[in-house]
């Protein structure tokens, strides 16, 4: 089961969050720095699933922004890898080349990418 969806630029600032599970908002700020943190710090080469206190992160880089999905332990990893790539694939359609202005500036609209691409799979 997914908990949350970030995108983030390589500055560490957040983008666009959506939470599946309830966090509260102050735990949410250190949450996200946490798993921000842990994804810039690794180089390209390292693989891109990551063991994270009780939950796994799954993250993929596409120029200037990350897109991290933390899951639970039962989660299939491949399965959420390609559905970030996907969903990156549908943004890139939508916007013609999507970028981190794009995600910013309309994201009402990535987010309705967002919780449409997961309700309906």
């Amino acid at each position: 089961m997914i908990k949350f969806f970030l995108m983030v630029n390589k500055q560490g600032q957040t983008r666009l969050s959506k939470y599946y599970e309830h966090v509260e908002i102050n735990k949410r700020t250190l949450l996200e720095t946490e798993v921000i943190r842990s994804c810039l710090s690794r180089s390209n080469e390292q693989c891109s699933f990551i063991e994270f206190k009780d939950f796994k992160l799954i993250y993929r880089q596409y120029a200037a922004l990350f897109i991290v999905v933390g899951v639970n332990d039962t989660e299939n990893e491949m399965a959420i890898y390609e559905f970030i790539h996907n969903f990156v694939e549908v943004l890139d359609e939508y916007f013609s080349r999507v970028s981190e202005l794009d995600v910013s500036f309309f994201k009402a609209m990535s987010q309705v990418f967002l919780s449409t691409w997961q309700s309906t799979g």
